[in-house]
């Protein structure tokens, strides 16, 4: 997918698509419906739509020069670094986020959990390969006969 808007696309379909899969799986941890315990907000769409713009050429610059380690750390950094100032414009524009942490014991600002720095960089990690496809040529197809 060569477009930058449909990478955009994808990318805020994929981030909706994981957040109901988490919430649903956090709610079914706790013995709850995961179906009625999943949640997202089309607030989300862009938000997730960003690593487009923002993580895409982070990856390219990252890509065969830092190590696993490294590459995990960034990513963590960069997903809290949306979130907190995404967060934090909500609330400026809307009156609230569509998130609320303040609750965790890891909270900052009730905008970003600490405790969920491995998840962001798991989740950047996992987002290479996203990337990767999303922006892989197809090869050459073969002809029908």
């Amino acid at each position: 997918m060569k477009s930058r808007a449909g990478r955009f696309a994808a990318y805020g379909t994929i981030g909706l698509v994981f957040e109901l899969a988490f919430t649903g799986l956090k709610g079914a941890i706790r013995g709850d419906d995961p179906l009625r315990t999943a949640h997202t907000s089309l607030w989300m769409f862009p938000v997730y739509g960003l690593m487009q713009p923002l993580f895409e050429p982070v990856h390219d610059r990252l890509r065969g020069r830092a190590g696993v380690p490294a590459r995990a750390a960034t990513y963590a950094a960069g997903f809290f670094a949306v979130e907190y100032v995404s967060g934090w414009l909500f609330r400026r524009l809307r009156g609230r986020a569509p998130w609320d942490y303040s609750y965790a014991r890891w909270s900052i600002h009730g905008l970003i959990r600490l405790d969920y720095a491995p998840l962001w960089a798991a989740m950047g990690l996992a987002m290479e390969r996203v990337h990767d496809a999303l922006v892989a040529r197809p090869g050459p197809q073969p002809v029908s006969r």
